[in-house]
């Protein structure tokens, strides 16, 4: 998922959701409590408005959030994929991240490369991934505000 809309009123790693931004967070999280594929737990980017997001959805889904250093905008969705294979998650889990990540971690885990598909503020992907590998996932489904 990527985050909610946030406002541009501050540097980049304080920039908080704004009212519209938790309300699509919202929507986005109530589409998925209705789905089968409920997340056990969320993993996080520590920026404010991925935590704040990940916040929203994790009171709706009533699911942990753990934070984590390599899901900001600009980090190699190489790092995350080492993480999900390491991971000791049972069940589903939920990302919640920033543009381009989201994208190119998206694209690595169902086409096998780097190049990345755009996500709104407030999309929410669901991959189904037998085997945890570049180009092992499938496209399910998506949630959009």
């Amino acid at each position: 998922m990527r985050h909610g809309e946030a406002g541009w009123h501050s540097i980049d790693q304080q920039r908080q959701l704004t009212d519209a931004g938790r309300k699509a967070a919202g929507i986005v999280a109530r589409q998925i409590a209705r789905s089968p594929w409920r997340p056990v737990e969320i993993w996080a980017s520590p920026l404010v408005r991925a935590r704040q997001t990940a916040a929203v959805v994790s009171e709706i889904l009533n699911c942990p959030v753990d934070e984590k250093i390599f899901l900001t905008p600009d980090d190699d969705p190489g790092k995350c994929l080492d993480a999900l294979l390491d991971m000791s998650v049972d069940g589903p889990l939920m990302l919640v991240s920033h543009m381009p990540l989201v994208g190119s971690l998206s694209t690595l885990l169902v086409d096998g490369h780097r190049r990345g598909i755009p996500f709104m503020t407030s999309q929410a992907v669901l991959l189904d991934m037998p085997v945890i590998g570049p180009g092992c996932a499938d496209l399910k489904s998506q949630f959009l505000p």
